[in-house]
């Protein structure tokens, strides 16, 4: 990976250290609920990346589409 497209990156995402500390506080949080364990895979994985995603808006760029839209994408991909 080209060293611009992770400035880019960066700027639109965060910094990735910094970023993965908040994506894995989020993730530890959410498999400590009652329901963890009880999810499905799919429904696990999805909420892993809404995680993910949090993590870019509230280190990254909160504006940028992207971050919202896959949010929303993965919702409906843990419905099912």
């Amino acid at each position: 990976m080209s060293e611009a497209l992770i400035a880019e990156r960066g700027h639109t995402h965060g910094d990735f250290t910094t970023r993965a500390a908040t994506a894995q506080a989020l993730k530890e949080v959410m498999s400590r609920t009652v329901n963890w364990d009880s999810l499905p895979p799919s429904q696990r994985e999805a909420l892993d990346m809404i995680a993910v995603k949090l993590s870019r808006i509230l280190h990254g760029d909160p504006s940028l589409a992207d971050h919202w839209d896959d949010i929303a994408g993965y919702a409906v991909l843990g419905r099912g």
